[in-house]
């Protein structure tokens, strides 16, 4: 009778912990598939841009054939907002292979110097696929009369706090700001939350610069209002031949790389990761596509992941060097397990 007792309460004990155990396991293969039977269901890219960004505009060109290639669907899901931590988030708490980020790397690599705490721990963001070259370039309101960095530079130190620029919070919200620093130029800086407003009014000459993606700013460039004076990227561009690069123009301070790719949970397992690297290679191979997106400031530079690895670890060092100008302690790596109050951000507090 004991005996019967105990193993009715061994069974009650047991029996939950079994099925936990079960689901985990469960869990952990749907996550981590093999080469062989990824993928076993629709993907999903996820963009923590809006649509019709480059990232966006990228993401969706090659997912058609992505999908031919997979015999999957490749839906490709845009969530804005909170700074790119909507879609990181979103991506690691799926846990799932077949969720993946596909982003600027620049939209979550000063996120650090930006945040006082971060909901997320970058180490679990695993590189799979370098992309594409994102153009990014900056603007002045054309009625400013400057055709270049240093007439700009010349302008600014005239008028010493007279002239203004935009900032959206990002890694070229810092780079520009450190640029300033560096140049001795005082700027007001004006925080925008949306780049296409920031756009509008330096097309008006409410404001007097602005670094964003080519992209974006191009509608107000090709109706007169906003002139391009320099490149960001290291690289020259056969798209905007007449746009020096910052480097080329002398100011390296002002240098950084638009670096889009393909990230997803840390467990990825990296027969798959070499598996999606290749087949995007494949994908952007066609020059229809690379001629369509060349047209709005990207442009195709696949790599594998150890290649979209170092990518990143260089921008990295770059935008550390960012904040090492700036004074800028960055802010833990841990996750804090809380998103940060609106408007709490290191660099808003270092502007000028």
């Amino acid at each position: 009778m004991i005996m019967q007792s105990l193993r009715r309460v061994m069974y009650v004990l047991l029996c939950p912990l079994a099925l936990v155990a079960a689901i985990a396991v469960a869990h952990d293969a749907r996550a981590q598939s093999s080469d062989a039977s990824w993928p076993q269901r629709p993907v999903h890219f996820i963009v923590p841009l809006g649509a019709g960004s480059g990232v966006d505009l990228t993401a969706r060109a090659i997912a058609d054939r992505l999908a031919a290639k997979w015999g999957q669907p490749v839906v490709v899901e845009n969530r804005p907002g909170g700074d790119a931590m909507l879609a990181i988030t979103a991506v690691l708490g799926a846990r799932d292979d077949h969720v993946l980020l596909f982003a600027p790397v620049s939209t979550f690599s000063a996120h650090p110097y930006l945040h006082s705490k971060l909901p997320y721990d970058p180490k679990d963001l695993t590189p799979i696929a370098r992309v594409a070259n994102t153009l990014i370039v900056l603007g002045v309101p054309t009625d400013l009369h400057v055709s270049s960095i240093e007439e700009l530079i010349t302008k600014v130190k005239a008028a010493p706090g007279k002239l203004n620029y935009a900032s959206v919070t990002g890694a070229n919200d810092l780079l520009f700001t450190a640029f300033l620093k560096t140049e001795n130029a005082n700027m007001e800086r004006v925080p925008y939350k949306n780049a296409v407003q920031a756009i509008s009014d330096l097309a008006e000459s409410r404001i007097h610069a602005f670094v964003a993606a080519y992209v974006i700013m191009r509608p107000q460039v090709q109706a007169g209002k906003v002139k391009l004076i320099a490149m960001t990227n290291r690289q020259h561009s056969k798209i905007l031949p007449d746009i020096p690069t910052a480097a080329e123009a002398g100011y390296k301070s002002l240098e950084f790389d638009g670096l889009n790719g393909i990230l997803g949970p840390r467990e990825m397992p990296q027969a798959v990761r070499d598996r999606i690297a290749a087949d995007v290679r494949d994908a952007v191979a066609d020059p229809d596509l690379d001629s369509k997106l060349s047209a709005v400031g990207q442009v195709f530079n696949p790599g594998t992941s150890v290649e979209f690895a170092e990518a990143m670890d260089d921008q990295l060092k770059t935008v550390k060097r960012i904040g090492d100008t700036l004074g800028i302690k960055p802010a833990s790596t841990e996750a804090s397990g809380a998103r940060p109050p609106s408007g709490e951000t290191i660099g808003a507090k270092t502007a000028h």
